[in-house]
């Protein structure tokens, strides 16, 4: 199965993921006609920031089993079968909070829906979108790949790769020569510049 998959080491903070992700949620669907509606979409992937004030982007993971779902009483939050995303039907929330507190990522939030109603609400992958065989909107206008939409074993193999590459290249920062490797992100910045003098 498919999943937006976050990279937040590429992350640079534009906020267009949640600009595209309001548009494409929005009545109008257009980014002229969005902002004037008279019910707001609400973007529903954050934009954190770290302590070093890094952004970090945060969405629904999708959880299998996913806690908000086991916590949802009357039964609003579901995983649709045949997509295997964890859903929401504002029409059956009862704004009782349960679903956010079980959030192990603290993505749900609640937000006026177009009935006027305010309900639980996150990211649904664009499953409108995905019908019609486009990818997530986020990930469509995200130029920096910090948001990738793919087989999650698939970038995690990719991930194992460069990693490979990382060792078996022997890269160390300078300040950690004597310890351990430092983070992943560095060795990466780092591998790259090794494959542009390459190049």
């Amino acid at each position: 199965m498919k999943v937006v998959v976050v990279k937040p080491e590429r992350c640079v903070g534009c906020l267009q993921c949640r600009f595209a992700c309001s548009v494409a949620h929005s009545i109008s669907g257009s980014p002229y006609a969005a902002p004037y509606e008279a019910v707001l979409s609400k973007p529903r992937i954050h934009i954190g920031l770290t302590k070093d004030k890094d952004a970090f982007p945060n969405k629904c993971r999708h959880c299998d089993p996913a806690p908000c779902e086991m916590a949802c009483l009357p039964k609003a939050i579901f995983r649709e079968p045949s997509s295997g995303m964890v859903l929401i039907n504002p029409d059956r929330c009862i704004n009782c909070g349960m679903c956010a507190m079980a959030c192990p990522f603290g993505v749900v939030r609640y937000h006026v829906y177009s009935s006027n109603k305010t309900a639980a609400h996150k990211c649904d992958q664009c499953i409108a979108r995905q019908k019609e065989g486009r990818v997530p909107a986020c990930v469509e206008v995200c130029k920096v790949g910090a948001l990738l939409f793919d087989d999650y074993n698939k970038v995690m193999d990719r991930a194992t790769d460069e990693i490979s590459s990382l060792v078996y290249l022997g890269i160390r920062s300078k300040e950690q020569e004597k310890g351990p490797y430092q983070s992943l992100t560095a060795y990466k910045h780092r591998l790259e510049e090794l494959r542009r003098k390459q190049a």
